[in-house]
């Protein structure tokens, strides 16, 4: 195991801020990162990386190969922002209207990019890293656009690492596990189709009201009733759609709502059990009914040999009593998940401070990330890439 020093020269890491800082001030949704990926791909090339842009449409991938080792590894970080409209009010707010980084992957690609700068100066590594700037996290589709370009194939990538802060956890400490770490995330809709009537004359109609709310009961015993206990699950309405009048009994409700769990065989259960509980409500009161449930982001899962890896090089960085090995996994969804479906991997969490900067929690207009772990997570690449690609 090769030791690397968690801080990075002062000057630099004054460097890495700056970037971030202006990352966060111009964020851009998914598939819209022109700027961002525009300033990703100069800097790649200035380190005197071989650069690829508009990868998986606003994709970019930077090539560096040191040696005559054919052994090839990837590191990927996120550059898309969320559709949210920030309350914080330091001097690198962001400047687009309804949209900021709240959730930190302005650090992610702050802390890739250092490593690439510290990686294209350092000969000590013998092997190939592709370095993944990958489009469109937040709403799962930017994954799977570059793997339709052949990304794994194109550059022979034996294994893959991710890395996402983590505010809950102490700034610089690590979490990981082996297994499903982040949750699949699926979406449904149900919608339920009776016979309007006046509000007087409730035997003329088919209430879908009274219906929708059979049904919203109903569901929850798929999780308590259907599921294994030992395994993890969550499945909620979370919008109740109705076009009604106070002296109208409406003709249609729809139903939507959202599942998650570790497990594609918790998928199968919950997609089918909701079919069939609305099918059997609706006949029983002679409504019809549309249902569709899409599975937007699957588990995201570590396999076991590069989990270790991952383990034992940030705790060699900051010792072993700051690396949880064994973590919580959470069902917070993650498109990471799509890459580890093709090739082994790891995604850890990196701790980005339960008190001050980095304490909000992610999604929040309140978030920013915590500059403080960018020489943390910068190195944490850089000691990866050294253990993994040995000179």
């Amino acid at each position: 195991m090769i030791k690397m020093q968690s801080k990075l020269e002062l000057s630099f890491v004054e460097d890495m801020k700056s970037w971030r800082r202006d990352f966060h001030k111009f964020p851009e949704l998914g598939f819209k990162e022109f700027r961002t990926a525009d300033i990703v791909a100069n800097k790649l090339r200035e380190f005197g990386l071989e650069v690829y842009e508009k990868f998986g449409n606003t994709g970019v991938v930077g090539v560096l190969r040191k040696g005559s080792s054919e052994r090839t590894i990837a590191l990927r970080a996120d550059m898309d922002a969320l559709p949210i409209t920030e309350k914080n009010t330091f001097p690198h707010k962001s400047e687009h209207d309804g949209v900021m980084h709240a959730c930190g992957h302005d650090g992610h690609v702050t802390m890739l990019l250092g490593a690439a700068k510290v990686l294209a100066q350092d000969a000590d590594f013998d092997g190939t890293v592709v370095f993944i700037f990958q489009p469109d996290e937040e709403f799962g589709r930017g994954a799977q656009a570059m793997i339709d370009e052949n990304i794994f194939e194109k550059f022979s990538i034996e294994a893959i690492y991710g890395m996402h802060n983590f505010p809950s956890l102490k700034a610089g400490n690590f979490a990981v596990r082996t297994g499903a770490i982040m949750g699949s995330e699926d979406r449904f809709e149900i919608k339920i189709m009776g016979k309007g009537s006046h509000i007087a004359l409730p035997h003329m109609s088919v209430d879908p009201i009274t219906i929708s709310s059979e049904i919203v009961l109903a569901i929850q015993s798929v999780l308590s009733r259907k599921l294994n206990p030992i395994e993890r699950a969550v499945c909620s309405i979370t919008n109740i759609e109705v076009k009604g009048a106070r002296n109208v009994i409406p003709d249609e409700v729809i139903l939507h709502g959202g599942a998650r769990t570790f497990s594609s065989d918790v998928q199968d259960l919950i997609e089918t059990s909701l079919e069939k509980i609305a099918a059997g409500i609706c006949s029983a009161h002679d409504a019809i009914f549309e249902y569709s449930y899409v599975r937007e982001f699957v588990a995201t899962v570590n396999t076991s040999k590069e989990t270790e890896i991952a383990t034992e090089v940030a705790s060699e960085l900051v010792g072993a009593s700051r690396v949880n090995r064994d973590c919580d996994p959470v069902l917070t969804s993650e498109d990471f998940g799509v890459f580890l479906l093709h090739k082994p991997g790891c995604y850890i969490l990196l701790g980005n401070g339960g008190d001050g900067p980095g304490g909000c929690g992610l999604h929040s207009p309140n978030y920013d990330f915590n500059d403080d772990i960018l020489s943390i997570g910068t190195s944490y690449w850089v000691s990866l890439v050294k253990d993994q690609l040995p000179k």
